[in-house]
């Protein structure tokens, strides 16, 4: 095998590891193992498609559940404990208890940068936020105050005018 074929690939998959993604191509059959050694194995896969199903299966035990402010059961829930709940229930993961808390969680990403899993933020009045949660295809699931925990378009002339900012929740956040 000659060097020139393996150091393009070698920098392709040293690059998206670093990135983070896998890789995203298939290797030609000669480059996929280095005496031994696979170069594929070693790159993490995105976890963004099972985050959304994850999501969209605790969005199924809540579908419908109609919105009350401070609730947290499926007699009623607010938006913000709807949050808690689809993040311990899918990513076990704790989020704080209201909007004003969870804005702070995590980190700022652009509305084009949206993945599934990132909080989205709306500020329905002069004092009030709103969240839900981005699945993709410009969706989130939320609890409305009409139709309870449903799903809606961000391109909706409602949300467009307000919403506010994004973020992407970690671990460590």
């Amino acid at each position: 095998m000659s060097l020139n074929k393996l150091l393009p690939a070698l920098v392709l998959c040293a690059t998206a590891t670093l990135a983070g993604h896998a890789c995203a191509f298939n290797l030609p059959s000669d480059l996929t193992t280095l005496k031994g050694h696979s170069l594929t194995t070693q790159v993490s896969q995105p976890q963004s498609g099972s985050i959304k199903t994850k999501i969209l299966a605790e969005y199924q035990q809540w579908k419908g559940t109609r919105y009350h402010f401070g609730g947290h059961s499926h007699r009623g829930i607010d938006c913000s404990a709807l949050m808690q709940e689809i993040f311990q229930g899918s990513v076990s993961m704790n989020l704080p208890r209201t909007t004003g808390e969870q804005i702070h969680n995590g980190f700022h990403i652009n509305k084009e940068e949206l993945k599934p899993g990132d909080l989205v933020f709306f500020k329905t009045s002069a004092s009030t936020r709103h969240v839900g949660v981005y699945v993709g295809n410009n969706e989130f699931i939320h609890a409305s105050k009409i139709k309870g925990v449903t799903v809606s378009n961000l391109d909706n002339d409602y949300w467009q005018a307000h919403y506010e900012t994004a973020r992407r929740i970690t671990e460590n956040a």
